[in-house]
């Protein structure tokens, strides 16, 4: 498991997070984003297994007035035929001590609310429901 630094890290990372973002458009496009993301903190913690990427997490730490300072995950996502082999509490567990070292008041995710597996999953792992988020979407 490492922090992923370079393009060609990025790259690897595409078809995971595609899973879970179907929305993106290419992979020079995924890449694009993420170093635009970069510039507001926004990390991407990788496991690796034989050389391919088979689980990540997209978190970035922030502050505001709600929460004072906490780790936003972003993304979380093990790759469908990696899945039940615990990825993500791994990931979790480490975004956790990451959260914990930066002197953090909460580790923070959204999730949404037909998403059943993921919020049994998140129970599973000691989250609880804080609040609804509102929207209202532009385009």
């Amino acid at each position: 498991m490492k922090i992923v630094e370079t393009e060609q890290e990025l790259r690897a990372c595409y078809p995971v997070m595609k899973e879970l973002r179907p929305h993106l458009q290419s992979e020079d496009a995924f890449v694009a984003q993420i170093l635009r993301q970069r510039e507001q903190g926004y990390r991407i913690l990788a496991v690796w297994e034989g050389g391919e990427v088979v689980a990540l997490a997209g978190y970035r730490l922030q502050e505001n007035t709600v929460y004072g300072r906490f780790l936003y995950v972003d993304d979380l996502i093990a790759a469908e035929q990696h899945r039940s082999r615990r990825w993500g509490a791994l990931l979790l567990t480490k975004l956790t001590a990451m959260a914990e070292e930066a002197q953090c008041a909460r580790l923070v995710l959204d999730t949404g609310l037909t998403n059943v597996l993921a919020q049994r999953f998140y129970f599973r792992e000691g989250m609880l429901p804080g609040s609804l988020r509102f929207a209202k979407v532009f385009a």
